[in-house]
């Protein structure tokens, strides 16, 4: 899934191609896809971008005060073509959702692949019609985003430290792959409960989380949104890479699998050395 860097770089690239230029045709290939219907898609024709935003994972394209809004969800992604095939796309089975052209001849296919349809299009007056978007928490990249608010954040949570940096309503952006990798770099089980947080451990967590992200969306800047989700996968140390030796201390990258994802840690920098339960244990193993 697409998260906060990536979209990140998704809105600088898309900001360099679209501003300025005029919206000829907007074509839903999947019905599933639109999440509203009125204003209909057609009425961003004949508009000119204006700007391209970010709201946590949301891309927000502006075309003079009418907005596209866009969640990729877990295996949407955005694919920009120099030149759009000729003739408009046919419904079907394949990946292709939603088409945008402009009127030099480019734009860009938003495709889904897998069979959990999630990939989500708003077109809206503004942003905040988008529910996902009205309940946001604060974006951790933020001037505002200091460590007092952070702290302030996590005072009176009883979640385990993983699913709270997960929550959208708390933290805007962050995800699967980055909430793992924020975690390793504190050196933190993601299952420490955040009510048990020091505040030397809520210094340590910050200063990661804030490092991680910063350094993820420097690596993804000016990389063409082709190639985001390979620059993604190679930036990151613990995510994904499961029976691997950790580039730290050299054990092996470990897993705890749920029924829907994963998460990865290393023993020896995050949990003492032990490896974690499954977490319908919710505890270490002994």
């Amino acid at each position: 899934m697409p998260e906060l860097p990536e979209v990140e770089a998704l809105t600088d690239f898309l900001t360099e191609h679209l501003v300025g230029h005029e919206i000829v045709r907007v074509l839903p290939v999947a019905v599933s896809v639109l999440k509203t219907y009125d204003p209909a898609p057609a009425a961003l024709e004949g508009r000119t971008v204006t700007a391209v935003t970010r709201h946590g994972k949301f891309l927000d394209l502006d075309a003079g005060g009418l907005h596209l809004v866009t969640h990729l969800a877990r295996a949407g992604w955005l694919h920009w073509k120099d030149r759009l095939p000729d003739g408009a796309p046919r419904p079907g089975k394949g990946p292709l959702a939603l088409r945008v052209a402009l009127e030099d001849g480019e734009g860009f296919d938003l495709t889904e692949a897998g069979t959990q349809k999630r990939l989500a299009v708003y077109v809206v007056h503004d942003p905040a019609d988008v529910p996902g978007i009205a309940r946001l928490g604060p974006d951790p990249l933020a001037d505002g985003f200091d460590e007092p608010r952070f702290a302030a954040l996590l005072d009176g949570e009883r979640r385990q430290i993983k699913g709270a940096l997960r929550d959208q309503s708390l933290i805007a952006g962050i995800g699967n792959a980055y909430s793992d990798e924020i975690l390793h770099a504190a050196k933190m089980s993601p299952f420490k409960l955040a009510s048990s947080l020091t505040t030397d451990d809520v210094s340590v967590l910050y200063k990661a989380l804030r490092d991680t992200l910063t350094q993820a969306v420097e690596r993804s800047r000016g990389v063409a949104a082709g190639r985001l989700k390979a620059e993604k996968k190679s930036g990151l140390r613990v995510h994904g890479r499961a029976g691997e030796a950790c580039p730290v201390c050299g054990d092996t990258i470990r897993e705890v699998s749920f029924h829907d994802s994963s998460l990865q840690y290393c023993p020896t920098c995050q949990t003492g050395g032990k490896p974690l339960a499954d977490r319908r244990m919710s505890k270490l193993l002994k």
